[in-house]
């Protein structure tokens, strides 16, 4: 090793790597720990920008909108399926069961939303995408049902809610 300068032994090829920068707080040093880092790290932490007030607005206030939205339509969807007959044909079998599903995954994409902790926004869109698509699906099965249109309606404005926070993700 040269003075000042170290040479990494667990790449296959060998590899200069820069001086290390003085340590926060040591003789020398001119910065605190985050600058340090980034001269440790270039390129690390990746350029992160903070929202501006009105986009954080807007991401809150989408975020509302669709928890609303998913427990309205789980409310729908729970009631629509209590007013099929269980011992009805296979086709109400699947009404039942689908508003069922529907209203457990817009029940559970809203505790996803309400929470405070920090999330994966993968995981995040996962869920919300997986909500819409459902709630598509339930939407097209009540319009095929005889007094369904409002349950139908809850779940095209709960996918809407959807897209639209998937939108503002982005």
């Amino acid at each position: 090793m040269t003075a000042g300068r170290r040479t990494a032994t667990c790449l296959p090829l060998c590899v200069d790597l820069p001086p290390l920068p003085v340590r926060p707080g040591g003789p020398g040093c001119r910065s605190g720990p985050a600058q340090w880092f980034a001269a440790l790290c270039p390129g690390y932490p990746h350029r992160v920008t903070s929202p501006t007030s009105q986009q954080l607005y807007r991401f809150l206030e989408d975020r509302f909108a669709c928890a609303q939205a998913c427990t309205e339509c789980a409310r729908a969807c729970a009631v629509r399926a209590s007013l099929v007959d269980p011992d009805g044909t296979e086709r109400h079998e699947r009404v039942r069961r689908l508003g069922i599903m529907c209203a457990e995954v817009c029940d559970a994409t809203c505790h996803v939303l309400c929470e405070e902790s920090r999330q994966d926004e993968d995981e995040i869109r996962v869920r919300l995408e997986w909500c819409r698509s459902v709630c598509l699906e339930c939407a097209r099965t009540f319009d095929e049902q005889p007094g369904a249109e409002s349950a139908a309606a809850a779940c095209r404005t709960c996918a809407d809610a959807c897209s639209e926070f998937l939108r503002s993700l982005a």
